[in-house]
């Protein structure tokens, strides 16, 4: 008998089958090389468990200290030499740059600094992101996985294993009162190592789930920050009197990332398999071992929810209350996206103040760019991703007419 497929393409359905505890992951079955056991794969009491250790790191909080103390020197470290040159390719660049990040938050040092260190770590980074989105390959797909496997050993060698040893040199002064417990990095790696008692982690588990966190939040961060700088290029083309919000109106910026995100999920599709018999909100029964494709595309631009321009990127768009901005492309329930407010940051309020706002890595990124007066290259106009059957674009130069 063939397998069962049922496709959902409301927001409403979306939102109630993420939410459905019957409904477990399946999107990346095709990725467990570098996917298998990490936190987004796991389901009932197992992901509850790791999900709430971890989010001890994922708060609000951290991810302000990040975003006003730590990430603004990384974001101009990074730019600093294509600015110099005054061209930058965005592809290349939002890797780099978002990788940079991520590995401060997943916890891999980068103990040289230096750009030939930058563009090794960004190779192992493109291999993992091969890895996890082995269902969209278009080549040889065991080849592909066993270039994988052996890149993850060898950044562990490199960089992994010697990020561990500074981590638990760390813990045991920490341990010891030889150091106060905001000397610790905050980082996934340490929450790990940290509570390895609790957790048991084999070792090959722990590499997966820190390359996890490194390739997640450098693959969809950069993804959103070229789709994101796309968008305002074009809206700017075509409403030149909204330049200066672009330049000077940070909530402007991060409200053109939200709606980059709706019209352009991470992922198209979310998928999910029936662990048991389940009546969807439509009621429909899905049976146990049915597969369940949440097409985003469609969800996201749902005109019951979104408006007769849902199809079109519109930074202004009202939205009835309660939906998000984003829609439902960081998910819902209990595998909504451990990073979101990271990525995306908050939704303000009317007594919102600027200073204390988390406007999220995507949108302090793209306003970096802004701010180096970024614009896509005339003379060389970007492409899509030939290797992809994902819409990504392959590559994006643009010129910064600012110097730092």
């Amino acid at each position: 008998m063939s397998e069962q497929i049922f496709t959902i393409a409301t927001y409403d359905d979306a939102k109630d089958a993420y939410r459905h505890k019957d409904l477990r992951q399946a999107l990346y079955d095709e990725g467990d090389v570098v996917m298998g056991d990490v936190l987004v794969n796991l389901h009932g009491d197992e992901h509850r468990s790791r999900r709430r250790l971890e989010n001890r790191l994922f708060r609000r909080d951290t991810f302000q200290t990040y975003e006003r103390d730590m990430f603004p020197s990384i974001i101009e470290d990074t730019l600093k030499p294509y600015v110099a040159d005054g061209h930058a390719e965005l592809v290349h660049l939002g890797h780099a740059m978002n990788m940079n990040l991520a590995a401060f938050t997943a916890g891999v040092d980068r103990p040289l600094g230096t750009p030939a260190e930058t563009d090794h770590l960004y190779a192992y980074l493109m291999t993992f992101i091969e890895g996890a989105t082995l269902a969209h390959y278009a080549g040889d797909k065991e080849e592909m996985k066993a270039k994988v496997q052996a890149a993850l050993e060898s950044w562990d060698t490199e960089f992994l294993a010697p990020s561990i040893e500074r981590r638990k040199t760390l813990l045991a002064q920490s341990a010891a009162g030889e150091i106060a417990e905001g000397d610790l990095p905050r980082d996934v790696l340490t929450v790990l190592l940290r509570n390895q008692d609790n957790l048991s982690l084999p070792h090959y588990v722990l590499r997966r789930e820190v390359a996890f966190y490194l390739l997640a939040g450098a693959h969809t961060s950069a993804t959103a920050m070229v789709r994101a700088s796309h968008h305002i290029f074009d809206w700017i083309a075509k409403h030149p009197e909204d330049v200066d919000k672009v330049e000077c109106d940070r909530f402007f910026v991060q409200r053109c990332v939200w709606e980059t995100i709706r019209m352009e999920p991470s992922s198209p599709v979310g998928m999910r398999w029936a662990l048991e018999d389940v009546v969807l909100r439509d009621g429909t029964t899905v049976p146990k071992g049915s597969k369940v494709i949440i097409d985003l595309m469609a969800v996201n631009r749902d005109v019951s929810v979104f408006g007769a321009d849902a199809a079109d990127f519109n930074p202004y768009r009202e939205l009835p209350d309660g939906v998000f901005p984003y829609g439902l492309s960081f998910g819902s329930g209990m595998h909504a996206c451990i990073g979101q407010d990271l990525a995306g940051g908050v939704l303000p309020h009317e007594d919102t103040i600027e200073n204390e706002h988390l406007f999220g890595l995507v949108s302090g990124v793209v306003q970096a760019l802004v701010n180096h007066g970024a614009r896509p290259d005339p003379n060389d106009p970007p492409e899509m991703s030939k290797t992809s059957r994902r819409p990504y674009w392959g590559r994006y130069p643009v010129l910064f007419t600012r110097p730092g």
